[in-house]
């Protein structure tokens, strides 16, 4: 305790007052403060930014640059890297080949090597829909909303490493410290619903993937922009319900007496932004305590709606919540949700390096039919055609195996796929090809930085233009080279 703090501002047991009101009220007393200083117009009065204009909340809704395709992303993060060749890329030549030593240069957690034993895809494929797109017998759900997918077979990334490779498809950088892409979204366009978040994460109840937070982190950005992250099952958010339940008229009480030291405090601070962040936190999380357990209520559901999404069935009820979570969470306005499908290391997720069949069984049985109700039921409600849907990991697979044995595939940045659907996104459309072991990106190569600039255009921001000052330099999530949106995916 500080001795020579007056007499006014000391408490019991060795806490000054504004310490004993603070724990008293359980910590979101302060949250509820910040609100109703926001409400009654204190803080625009009192805060400042460093050029003089007046403080506004960091999260205020903000016009597009021009008009939007779409509202909200959800990206359905396959962690590990899925097997393209055994997905999505239908290569029929392999077929017959399986044990045959071929040239083929690859570079992945084994290193470089020049030659390969093949492992030809072990599921069969078939055409689907109007469009008449390749499916593997994984997914016969999703199979069967083929001509809203539009699939991009010629992705390229810059690393053949788990934890630079998901930095940078999430960030855009190999290494840590920038925004990701939830974090531009928010920062670029705010919040259309001041009681819930901007951007959530759900993770596999396994575990998170490596880099951890890192992946969902503000970066440079102040906190405000970071995502929150739910949980399917349980309580959805840790610490958002005050301890004690408090009375309304005790909480009331300590929330007066706090309105005389936190008005001193920020008087003294103008141009302050990351305390402008932390106003902006507060009085999301006071405004979460009695929203966001209604957004994350499933049972409000029916039960037709929960069959949908392979809620009654063991293996993909947990990734069936989580979508119907999503779908729940952008209908409210949240810009943008994050579902990882993997946790931890090895068959924990996609990352298929010993036994191929085993691993992508699992993780499809688990994601197969939840992701294709997500589809049909935003379909169904009218949301498809402003709610943008992304499906990838950080990489794909290579069309050797790994090992002198079994049948799993090292990593593969050279080349592999992903898709997209809904909000502007043309379906029933494929864009670039892989050569015929599926090794490498041959024709209308694309980058992450591609589909990044992709999902910012179709959320109605410029990627050349929206930056963020920092360290001297207006910092994009594009880099500093112009990067084009991938043109013919556009409806």
């Amino acid at each position: 305790m500080n001795n020579d703090l007056p007499s006014t501002t000391r408490g019991f047991c060795g806490r000054t007052r504004r310490e004993f009101l603070w724990q008293t009220g359980a910590g979101f007393s302060g949250a509820a403060l910040a609100s109703m200083l926001n409400q009654d117009g204190f803080l625009e009065a009192q805060e400042n930014r460093a050029d003089g204009t007046p403080w506004e909340n960091p999260l205020k809704a903000r016009k597009p640059h021009y008009p939007a395709k779409a509202k909200s992303v959800i990206f359905l993060y396959m962690y590990g890297g899925p097997s393209h060749i055994d997905t999505f890329d239908y290569k029929p030549n392999m077929v017959g080949m399986d044990g045959k030593t071929v040239d083929v240069k690859t570079f992945g957690r084994g290193g470089h090597r020049n030659k390969g034993r093949i492992v030809e895809p072990r599921w069969k494929f078939k055409q689907y829909g109007e469009c008449g797109k390749w499916i593997s017998d994984l997914f016969p759900n999703l199979a069967t909303c083929v001509d809203d997918m539009a699939f991009i077979k010629s992705m390229t990334a810059d690393s053949p490493i788990h934890g630079s490779a998901m930095l940078q498809m999430n960030s855009g950088k190999i290494l840590s410290g920038s925004p990701c892409l939830g974090s531009w979204v928010n920062y670029g366009l705010g919040s259309v619903n001041e009681n819930l978040p901007g951007f959530v994460v759900m993770l596999d109840p396994r575990g998170g993937p490596i880099s951890g937070a890192k992946n969902w982190s503000s970066g440079y950005m102040p906190a405000t922009y970071q995502a929150t992250v739910m949980r399917a099952e349980g309580t959805p958010i840790f610490n958002l319900t005050p301890h004690g339940n408090p009375k309304p008229g005790l909480q009331r009480d300590v929330l007066n007496a706090l309105q005389a030291y936190n008005a001193e405090h920020l008087d003294q601070r103008a141009g302050n932004s990351d305390l402008a962040a932390r106003i902006a936190n507060y009085e999301l999380a006071y405004k979460m305590q009695t929203t966001a357990p209604e957004a994350v209520d499933l049972a409000q559901e029916s039960q037709q709606t929960m069959e949908l999404y392979g809620i009654n069935e063991s293996r993909s009820a947990s990734f069936g919540r989580q979508c119907l979570m999503a779908r729940r969470l952008v209908e409210r306005g949240v810009r943008f949700v994050q579902i990882y499908s993997g946790g931890n290391h090895n068959d924990a997720n996609w990352d298929a390096h010993g036994d191929l069949e085993h691993n992508h069984n699992l993780h499809a049985g688990e994601t197969d039919r939840p992701i294709a109700g997500l589809l049909k039921d935003l379909k169904e409600r009218g949301m498809l055609d402003d709610t943008l849907i992304i499906w990838g990991g950080e990489f794909g697979r290579q069309p050797t195996a790994e090992y002198a044995k079994g049948s799993g595939r090292d990593h593969n940045s050279y080349g592999f796929t992903m898709w997209m659907a809904g909000g502007g996104v043309k379906g029933g459309t494929e864009i670039g090809t892989t050569d015929e072991l599926g090794s490498a990106a041959v024709d209308d190569r694309y980058h992450v930085k591609n589909i990044h600039a992709t999902i910012l255009h179709l959320m109605g921001l410029d990627p050349n233009q929206l930056s963020y000052f920092y360290g001297g330099l207006d910092q994009k999530l594009v880099g500093v080279e112009e990067v084009k949106p991938i043109q013919t995916l556009l409806a």
